[in-house]
């Protein structure tokens, strides 16, 4: 055998040896990926169950979610129907209150305008156009229901007075009429505005005399308020005013804090100032009578076995309350003032000097 031949060969055994390394190796990967591809397969099967899970779910909750809104439309639906329902009671409530006031409004005018009729008839019938009124009769001039009428809207003033006018002034129906009637309604119709006209007049004078008396009755009140301001010694126009006049209950120029009440104050403006003058007055003496009561007493020492101040006929003093005249100096001496001293003093100086004059000139 050449050396070529034994080359072959074991280059042939090399080349086997790698072929057999290499299929070996392929194996080896083939069962990764046939165990990553069994893996991946498991993982998708989990997904899949895991999604399948949470789509049951969610279509649950949708259910759910539907459910619960059909719920809720239904309620509103209800609400709603009974808001609609309260609401149109309430309106028609109301509607029927306005109905009754209306209704009791046009029965009260129909009332005061038929007495209206009443009256303007009696005036007309009896002497002279004088007429005595009744009781009651206040309600028909409207007097009674003065208060009300000030406590009304301007809109219930113009709603009434709709009303009163619609009851007063009757629709004019000429349908059918001649002319000769046509002519006698339109002298009825004058007639009856002459009237209104004249009442009209007589009711404008009435209010300025009105307003005129009470001008004058004003003026002598207010002349009246001045003549009592100027008797009580204030301002004239003091009590002339919207408000009464200020009390001066105590001077700005007052330092320290003044706790009297209002009353107290006022009092004494009034003329309580004496009464409280006297009895300050009346309690400082009895206060000052009253600690002389209560002094300590005390007595003099007798005075050669006589008691200054004692009077003929009184009785002698109890031995407990006399001093010990043994513990007493026999002789006292003359008590000496200040003043007598100076003086005594200022004597002695003199004499002093008028003697060293005269030793002076005895020796000259």
């Amino acid at each position: 055998m050449s050396d070529e031949e034994v080359m072959s060969e074991e280059e042939e055994e090399e080349v086997e040896e790698q072929r057999g390394g290499e299929a070996e190796f392929l194996k080896r990967q083939e069962h990764k990926r046939s165990d990553l591809d069994e893996q991946l397969k498991e993982y998708i099967l989990e997904w899949r169950r895991q999604r399948s899970k949470e789509e049951d779910e969610l279509k649950k909750l949708k259910d759910k979610q539907a459910k619960r809104k059909t719920l809720r439309e239904q309620e509103e639906k209800r609400l709603t129907e009974k808001k609609r329902q309260e609401d149109e009671r309430r309106v028609r409530e109301m509607e029927e209150k306005k109905q009754r006031e209306q209704e009791e409004k046009l029965r009260r005018l129909e009332e005061a305008e038929r007495k209206r009729q009443l009256m303007l008839q009696a005036q007309k019938s009896s002497v002279g156009g004088k007429l005595t009124l009744q009781a009651g009769d206040d309600d028909i001039m409207g007097m009674g229901s003065a208060r009300q009428e000030l406590n009304k809207t301007k809109e219930q003033l113009e709603e009434e007075k709709r009303i009163s006018m619609s009851f007063r002034i009757k629709p004019l129906d000429v349908t059918g009429l001649s002319a000769e009637a046509l002519k006698k309604k339109a002298h009825e119709l004058w007639e009856q505005v002459v009237r209104l006209e004249t009442e009209k007049y007589d009711l404008e004078e009435r209010q300025k005399r009105q307003d005129y008396d009470l001008k004058e009755l004003k003026e002598r009140q207010k002349q009246q308020l001045r003549h009592k301001a100027m008797k009580r010694g204030l301002d004239p126009e003091a009590l002339t005013g919207k408000y009464p006049p200020k009390i001066q209950v105590a001077s700005k120029f007052e330092r320290r804090v003044d706790t009297r009440t209002y009353e107290n104050k006022k009092n004494l403006f009034q003329g309580d100032l004496e009464k409280l003058h006297k009895e300050t007055t009346d309690k400082a003496w009895t206060d000052t009578v009253k600690a002389f009561d209560e002094r300590q007493k005390t007595k003099l020492h007798k005075w050669f076995g006589e008691r200054p101040g004692k009077k003929k006929g009184e009785p002698e003093s109890p031995d407990e309350e006399e001093v010990n005249d043994a513990a007493l100096p026999d002789t006292y001496e003359e008590p000496i003032f200040e003043a007598e001293a100076e003086a005594a003093h200022e004597n002695e100086q003199e004499e002093e000097e008028e003697e060293e004059e005269e030793e002076e000139e005895e020796e000259e």
